[in-house]
């Protein structure tokens, strides 16, 4: 359905009449505010159901200066992404008519009444009862949802009927099919009870967000097969639940421009159809005459913080508030709950022939007590360190005392948003080094509102060139590819730029954690945590390093220095029954979560006693260049060959004959015994890598699964996905 069918001209055709903002001075809203709403019983009569709306809240609101009333956008963002575009949209806000609050989904969460209360919150409705939405919504490697969007998630799946994160368009015809043939058999007088939903379940409300009209934005990146799996998700799910889709969703791939995506929804679906629909004819005339040429004023950009410095503390007596966990921001609460371990090992993987390098380190958590309790294969949050020579090129570009002493406090009028960011006070030195991400390029947005701050005219044409949609091909050559961060710009390159701290702070992204999956078993290593690093060098054409930030800051800790860490669930988990066979596929690093596997597996033949016959065949297919440069853990994986834990080693050399080698061409050639294990034996297939590597191998087994189980291609990948959902086919990827 094209743009025009969504927005429809004819809004008489709505359930409920939701005409343009009025100009009126205040949006009055009607106290314990309730709406009736009808639906087909499965007896075939109708009746109403009431839905309660807690007593409403009325915001005053000035519709001269938002005449299109209040916009809430919700973002699910693991990285940031989501939450900087949704920012975006709140800066561009008052300039379109709108009152923009931007709301984390995490955080509906703890609203009374859950997510539905929060989403269709009374003070915010316009006076037709109705609220608006933006979902901005990332997806997690193969089709999960973000940390902080996953409950909102589940919610939505259950009220709409949806059981996939991504196959859920087969699933719907037959939910709709099904549905249609109850209704034929009430339409033949077989009453039924009101109260049953049908196949799908008591959970499923058609009429749960009755009286929200949205819009979604999904993020992805193609490299990931389920590609924007949870926005489309999204957009289908609030649709099923009686909400009101106003626009087509939009699509973002990180693989080529996913901020032009965004930008190209935002300015030419996005605001068109809110302002079409929302906002009376020639409200916006007085807000466009008085509008700068240029976009930029000579007034510094509004800032939701202010710095408050503390004199009386020494730097080395900083020590942070205690902040409550509700007033804590969701995106940054690792910041919060990260403990600092002692890492006991960190030695090189490969040998000095191989010019890279790869770290086994081992953190000790034995003083940790609960909080770092893990599972085998689960995932290790390290929070990354600015190297000091960044910091000191910030710090003395823009003027700062590192040993400055500060807390971080909301600015007039924002303290009803105010959730803490990191903890204060602290020293500016640990701030920048801990909390601002100094040495990823930042996106245009970010150059549009440094340009905010530059003094120079040259320094803000440049920043706000490249920061434009005709200057996109500019920033790439000169910003991506050149591995140009906000520490390069502000002290190299626009040395006029001038911002105080709080600015700097609300305007330079997060340092986000990094996430390596555990290569070691809590069965055997309770009290330690494994990890394998690879640490990231690029040369420059200047010559120059670009260095990883995380790999680097863990390959300078020496033993008995601490790294700040915290646990996350990965999806690696061995199956129940340890008779089941498992498939590890993990070249590269990517055999850090096999050889905590293998190690649990180990541990279950010797310390359980299942016996050799009770626990299942091990098959492990690795990948390297060479045997002499860097075959990781050789001498661990051919002790477990030895002792009967790991069944077969299959090792691809990629650089050992003419035409190179990798896993996948190794799997292939097992074609029947691949089958016979899965099929068979019910064995458990687990992948870890880069996503090139996961689609070769994904093919590869949707191939073996056709020619050997004799099945077309659309039943082999419906055969996958059924092994997926069982939790048998586990992928953990990352793209390059």
């Amino acid at each position: 359905m094209g743009e025009g069918d969504e927005i429809m001209a004819d809004d008489s055709a709505l359930p409920l009449v939701l005409a343009a903002a009025s100009g009126v001075a205040t949006l009055l809203l009607a106290s314990g505010l309730a709406f009736a709403l009808t639906r087909r019983s499965k007896g075939g009569t109708a009746h109403t159901k009431q839905t309660e709306v807690a007593e409403a809240v009325v915001e005053e609101l000035d519709m001269e200066k938002y005449p299109g009333g209040h916009l809430t956008i919700y973002y699910g963002s693991q990285t940031g992404t989501a939450e900087s575009f949704a920012q975006q949209i709140a800066r561009e806000g008052e300039d379109n008519g709108f009152m923009v609050h931007v709301v984390d989904l995490e955080d509906t969460e703890d609203e009374d009444g859950g997510p539905r209360q929060a989403i269709l919150d009374g003070g915010k409705r316009d006076e037709h009862g109705r609220s608006r939405a933006v979902f901005l919504m990332a997806t997690y490697g193969e089709g999960e949802p973000t940390d902080n969007a996953a409950q909102f998630v589940n919610l939505i799946k259950s009220k709409s009927g949806i059981k996939s994160n991504y196959n859920f368009e087969a699933e719907l015809a037959e939910m709709d099919a099904a549905n249609a043939a109850d209704y034929g058999e009430e339409k033949k007088g077989e009453a039924g009870d009101d109260d049953d939903d049908g196949a799908n379940g008591g959970d499923v409300d058609a009429s749960y967000f009755n009286g929200l009209v949205y819009s979604v934005f999904a993020l992805g990146n193609r490299q990931y097969e389920h590609f924007c799996a949870m926005g489309k998700l999204t957009d289908v799910a609030l649709g099923r639940c009686g909400a009101e889709r106003l626009t087509e969703a939009g699509t973002g791939d990180d693989d080529s421009d996913l901020e032009g995506d965004f930008e190209n929804w935002k300015d030419n679906v996005m605001w068109p159809s809110l302002k079409r629909r929302f906002v009376a004819e020639g409200a916006m005339d007085k807000k466009v005459a008085a509008a700068p040429a240029n976009g930029v004023g000579n007034d510094l950009p509004e800032c939701q913080y202010v710095v408050e410095y503390v004199t009386d503390m020494s730097p080395g007596d900083a020590k942070a508030d205690i902040v409550k966990s509700d007033e804590i921001h969701a995106s940054t609460r690792h910041y919060f709950t990260a403990m600092d371990c002692p890492v006991k090992v960190s030695r090189e993987l490969r040998t000095d022939k191989d010019p890279g390098s790869t770290v086994h380190m081992e953190i000790d958590i034995s003083k940790a007590g609960d909080d770092l309790r893990y599972q085998t294969a689960d995932n290790l949050g390290v929070l990354p360190v600015n190297d000091d020579d960044v910091v000191e090129a910030v710090a003395g570009a823009l003027g700062y005392d590192l040993d400055a002493v500060f807390r971080l406090k909301p600015s007039p009028g924002h303290e009803h948003k105010h959730a803490a960011l990191f903890p204060t006070p602290c020293t500016i030195r640990e701030c920048l080094a801990r909390y601002c991400d100094l040495t990823q390029a930042p996106r245009r947005s970010d150059l549009k509102l440094l340009a905010s701050y530059a003094k120079d005219p040259m320094d803000r044409t440049a920043l706000l060139r490249m920061s434009s949609k005709e200057g996109k091909a500019e920033y790439r050559e000169k910003i991506v590819n050149a591995h140009i961060g906000i520490a390069d710009i502000i002290a190299r390159l626009c040395r006029s730029i001038e911002m105080p701290l709080e600015h700097f702070i609300a305007a330079c992204p997060r340092l986000l954690p990094r996430y390596y999956t555990i290569s070691s078993s809590s069965s055997m290593h309770p009290d330690a945590i494994h990890i394998t690093v690879s640490v990231v060098k690029t040369e420059m054409e200047d010559g120059s390093l670009h260095k990883g930030v995380c790999s680097h800051h863990l390959a300078g800790i020496v033993e008995n220095e601490t790294v700040r860490v915290f646990c996350r669930d990965s999806s690696f988990r061995l199956p129940t029954d340890p008779s089941r066979p498992v498939i590890m596929i993990g070249p590269g690093t990517g055999i850090a979560p096999m050889r905590a596997l293998l190690q649990e597996r180990s541990h279950q033949r010797k310390k359980r006693r299942f016996g050799k016959g009770n626990v299942g065949k091990n098959v492990l297919y690795f990948g390297c260049k060479t045997p002499h440069q860097d075959f990781l853990y050789e001498e661990e994986l051919k002790e477990f060959e030895k002792e009967g834990t790991l069944s077969n080693l299959r090792v691809a050399f990629s650089r050992t004959t003419e035409k190179k080698v990798y896993v996948q061409h190794l799997l292939a050639d097992d074609a029947n015994e691949t089958w016979d294990l899965v099929e068979k034996e019910k064995a458990s297939v687990f992948v870890c890598g880069g996503t090139k590597m996961g689609a070769d191998v994904s093919e590869t087994l949707r191939s073996i699964v056709s020619e050997s189980g004799g099945m077309n291609t659309d039943d082999a990948k419906a055969y996958l996905d059924k092994m997926a959902a069982e939790g048998r086919f586990v992928q953990e990827l990352w793209s390059a």
